[in-house]
């Protein structure tokens, strides 16, 4: 590991000025503190933003939640509101990761951690992501739990955070220092010819909430299909949440280089198609890779048994 500066933001201001001089921002570190051990970021100066006073969850005027960013996933995960409210939240953040890293992670954190393909975690190995024009050996190589929709010849990763494909499936928005607000879908980036930059976010920005809107009217599911029963990122996951007023919400992890809603999904039926035949328009563009084809039957299968659990609930 390279030798970095370290020092504790004072408060927001002072925070966001130092990210537009080139400060990385640290809270739990869970993700940051490992790649820079594997030399996959290599920060001149860390900014501890964990004492910023970003840690509650209050009720919104319209019925809904802040939560701010740096929030425990673990104490998110058990929250009464949250529990109550919007348990597909509460389902997405323990099927992540392990007890000791919930205790640790934070929400803003967890939206930003990058993908676990081994060619970006390899410094040895080229990637796009990470050194861009180097090419994307992924493709060509070990890719079976990588990008099945929105990828591009640039780049195939996918994007590993089981929170971020709840908040995606309930149309959250995260808010920034300043008062700027991104919504979910919007926040994470396809990567088309520039893999390198995960989400919109600018040099700076500082995510210091995110905010749930009001309460949904019927059940809510998040399951997660991989490779072993705990500590494993999703080969497919799913966040459905149905909507009295709109039918169902929908967002699938492990198949994008973002979290993927399903729209197309969602519209087939509110136009009244059976649960098979809203699976396949979602699936229709699919682009399965060598060894990865598997993803688009899982993806399948895991949209219509959802479906059919949320209406038998």
């Amino acid at each position: 590991m390279r030798p970095f500066a370290y020092s504790r933001a004072a408060d927001l201001e002072a925070a966001v000025a130092a990210g537009r001089e080139g400060a990385r921002y640290l809270a739990g570190g869970t993700n940051l503190v490992d790649l820079m051990r594997l030399g996959v970021e290599t920060p001149e100066r860390l900014l501890d933003v964990g004492r910023l006073g970003l840690d509650q969850v209050t009720e919104t005027g319209d019925g809904g939640v802040l939560i701010g960013a740096g929030v425990r996933n673990s104490d998110l995960a058990r929250h009464p509101l949250i529990r109550e409210r919007y348990a597909v939240v509460s389902q997405a953040l323990l099927a992540g990761a392990s007890g000791q890293l919930r205790n640790m992670a934070t929400i803003g954190g967890n939206l930003l951690q990058r993908t676990r393909c081994v060619y970006f975690q390899d410094v040895s190995k080229p990637c796009n992501k990470r050194a861009p024009g180097s090419g994307c050996p992924a493709i060509e190589g070990e890719h079976r739990g990588l990008a099945i929709l929105g990828h591009s010849s640039s780049c195939v990763a996918t994007h590993p955070s089981d929170l971020a494909v709840a908040l995606t499936a309930l149309g959250a928005v995260v808010h920034l220092a300043g008062g700027r607000t991104v919504p979910m879908p919007g926040l994470h980036r396809l990567p088309g010819d520039d893999p390198s930059r995960d989400t919109v976010l600018e040099p700076g920005d500082l995510i210091v909430g995110v905010e749930l809107p009001p309460p949904l009217s019927g059940p809510q599911r998040y399951r997660k299909v991989r490779d072993r029963a705990s500590f494993a990122f999703a080969l497919v996951s799913i966040a459905a949440a149905v909507d009295g007023r709109d039918g169902v919400r929908l967002a699938l992890g492990g198949v994008s280089h973002v979290p993927w809603r399903c729209v197309a999904a969602e519209e087939a039926l509110r136009a009244g198609a059976s649960f098979a035949e809203a699976a396949d328009a979602e699936l229709a563009d699919a682009r399965p890779l060598r060894d990865n084809g598997f993803k688009v039957t899982l993806a399948r299968n895991l949209l219509v048994r959802t479906l059919q659990d949320l209406t038998h609930t």
